[in-house]
């Protein structure tokens, strides 16, 4: 079951936009496992200066993290385009998973994102974020699925046939690379 934090920044969130936002994120539960309980973070943003909206919606689920951001000059087509976005990520994610589990016999991978602490260093280096995430054992396929579905540039991983870690990335010309760790 999905539980809703949405926020707005330069717009209320009226009961309107709120009742559209659930109503239409909630279709999503039913690609979602039974039983499973997570927290759907919807940012609405109002750009005044050239009047558009853009929502971001985030859902961290035991297994992945859905992430996806629309802008338009609609606020519900934003809602509508979102949603979108994050079936198509689900349903592309259940097929490689479903696929990959037949040819190699893998059980459900996880992926957690542990809440991270701001740490200090010294004052000419300072790390501003940390996060600590366990590392799931998969292929190279299906880290670039997770590093493109959390819209991140790099993405480390354990290696499930040399147990090794291993980091893909994407490359300044669109494609990937892999650094595997002796």
């Amino acid at each position: 079951m999905l539980k809703f934090n949405i926020r707005g920044e330069n717009v209320e969130v009226t009961d309107a936009i709120r009742d559209y936002v659930v109503k239409r994120i909630s279709k999503l539960e039913r690609f979602l496992e039974p039983n499973v309980e997570a927290n759907a973070h919807v940012n609405l943003k109002v750009y005044s200066n050239n009047r558009t909206y853009k929502v971001e919606v985030t859902i961290p689920l035991p297994y992945l993290t859905l992430r996806a951001e629309e802008t338009s000059n609609d606020m519900y087509g934003s809602v509508d385009l979102v949603t979108d976005k994050l079936e198509r990520q689900i349903r592309k994610y259940k097929t490689k998973v479903n696929r990959k589990s037949r040819e190699k016999g893998y059980k459900n991978l996880e992926f957690v994102d542990t809440p991270s602490e701001e740490v200090e260093a010294s004052d000419s280096l300072k790390i501003v974020r940390t996060k600590q995430i366990p590392l799931k054992p998969m292929d190279s396929e299906e880290a670039v699925l997770q590093m493109d579905m959390l819209g991140h540039d790099f993405f480390v991983y354990q290696d499930a046939e040399t147990n090794g870690t291993s980091i893909v990335y994407r490359r300044n010309d669109g494609r990937y690379g892999l650094i595997e760790v002796n």
